[in-house]
């Protein structure tokens, strides 16, 4: 990662908030219904396309620092146009990206220091991951009229309805709801809620398998480790999604490697494939693929975290 010097780092964090900060002033000066609410659908417009510039870029404490306003910004805009489907879509995939990044990756790393810290953080984790959701379902209703009431009655049968131009907002309300519910083992309300966040991924992956160059697979290979209620191996499950990633993504992003590891060998105690993983993710470099250069860095200190404790995770002979 580039090494900026502090000026430096305070003038591109001013550069990311300047259009930020004018956008949220722009309401304000406009006079009329109309006019404003057209100012503030363009403004939803431009703020839907911003993960682009976020996940290019090659500082992730920049994008820690900016995120928050640009959330809270787009949840201002919402408050204005509820039904503004491309901001929906952006405030959940960006409260879920900030909660898994920022959030409850600080939380593992915090926990072998001080355990109500990081349980605390993983309190506020799982916040966000259902605020994530509950826009996702926001979405979903308005392009699917009582969506979430049919889903929460008849999972599967109610996921039918969705297409493939929905995929994006299906498999990140997914994603964001099977990350609260990993982080609630002690909230029975919530984990009962598994049998609608699986039909969501489930028809993510009937109706576009390739999705974001594999995402879907790479949610997988953690996911079949747990999964219940089907037959089959569950490591056989996780290795075939894990192949098919890395085949989607040219092998560029270091997140299936992450994940295999973390999911499949430290259960195995397969030590050896385990530092081969993590090797290959650390190897991967995260300025060939611009638009994954951020989830690279962020996978990648994920990556170096774990082996960091390898003590911890395996049974390993010192003789």
């Amino acid at each position: 990662m580039n090494r900026r010097s502090p000026a430096e780092r305070s003038r591109r964090f001013a550069e990311t908030l300047r259009p930020l900060a004018f956008a949220l002033l722009l309401p304000g000066l406009l006079a009329g219904c109309s006019i404003r609410r057209f100012a503030l659908n363009k403004v939803g417009d431009a703020l839907s396309g911003s993960g682009t510039t976020f996940s290019s870029d090659d500082d992730p404490e920049l994008i820690r620092a900016a995120s928050p306003f640009s959330l809270k910004l787009m949840e201002s805009i919402l408050a204005e146009t509820p039904e503004h489907s491309g901001l929906l879509f952006a405030t959940t995939s960006g409260f879920t990206q900030y909660a898994y990044a920022f959030v409850q990756e600080d939380a593992d790393e915090m926990e072998g220091k001080d355990l109500a810290a990081a349980e605390a953080m993983r309190a506020r984790a799982r916040r966000l991951y259902l605020r994530a959701r509950d826009y996702g379902l926001r979405g979903l209703d308005v392009a699917h009229k009582a969506f979430t009431k049919e889903l929460r009655a008849k999972p599967r049968e109610a996921v039918q309805v969705v297409t493939k131009k929905d995929v994006p907002l299906i498999y990140w309300t997914g994603v964001s709801w099977a990350a609260a519910i990993a982080l609630s083992k002690d909230k029975p309300d919530l984990v009962a809620e598994i049998p609608q966040m699986e039909a969501l991924i489930d028809r993510a992956f009937e109706l576009d398998e390739a999705f974001d160059a594999g995402a879907i697979h790479g949610f997988l290979i953690t996911y079949e480790m747990s999964r219940q209620g089907v037959t089959g191996d569950p490591v056989a499950r996780s290795r075939a999604h894990f192949e098919r990633a890395v085949e989607l993504s040219g092998g560029k992003l270091a997140g299936p490697y992450v994940s295999l590891a973390e999911a499949v060998c430290v259960q195995k105690q397969d030590l050896k494939e385990f530092d081969a993983l993590l090797a290959k993710a650390l190897a991967i470099d995260a300025d060939a693929k611009k638009e994954s250069r951020l989830v690279n860095l962020i996978l990648q200190r994920r990556a170096r975290w774990l082996l960091s404790r390898r003590e911890e995770l395996f049974l390993i002979d010192k003789q």
